[in-house]
């Protein structure tokens, strides 16, 4: 592996780690000659569906532009790099285990919204008010709303099973 610092091809592997789904080997490497530190990560090299935009058009899947897309609606938020990561790989992961040689571009949209929903819902709600092209105010209040009313319903899950778990320790 070449450094990516100084170019010398005499690196050493100091840790490696297999991902959470056993598709990717991330290993933590340093350089004989600089001696800096670095990571790479392998996975499996498969032919990604193209992704069939709304327009008709079609173009190869870039998961650069799905990292994009993710960190843009995180930027400022408290979500790790590490679990934008693993929600990026994820989707990949979905994707090409899909077998599908075309996706519809609404298809990986639905699959982002879906993770950030689980993930931050101020970062949902910024990528929902982009992605679906809200022209009316309403229809975009009513996506909070209903974010909010989630929010409340998992706070009083949250509520009941603490008061449950209370009774028990009585």
């Amino acid at each position: 592996m070449k450094c990516p610092f100084c170019g010398d091809t005499d690196t050493q592997v100091l840790d490696t780690r297999e991902g959470e789904d056993g598709s990717v080997v991330r290993r933590r490497r340093r350089c004989a000659n600089c001696q800096r530190r670095f990571t790479t990560y392998e996975r499996v090299d498969l032919k990604p569906p193209v992704v069939v935009k709304r327009d008709g058009s079609r173009e190869d899947f870039d998961r650069e532009k799905l990292a994009a897309s993710l960190r843009l609606a995180l930027r400022k938020r408290p979500v790790p790099a590490e679990t934008i990561e693993h929600t990026i790989e994820r989707i990949e992961a979905e994707l090409l285990s899909s077998g599908a040689s075309e996706v519809p571009s609404t298809v990986i949209g639905e699959m982002v919204m879906e993770a950030l929903k689980r993930l931050d819902k101020v970062a949902y709600v910024r990528f929902a008010s982009v992605y679906l092209n809200f022209e009316d105010v309403g229809k975009f209040a009513e996506l909070i709303r209903d974010v909010q009313a989630s929010a409340r319903r998992k706070r009083s899950e949250k509520n009941t099973d603490d008061d449950a778990a209370d009774l028990v320790r009585s």
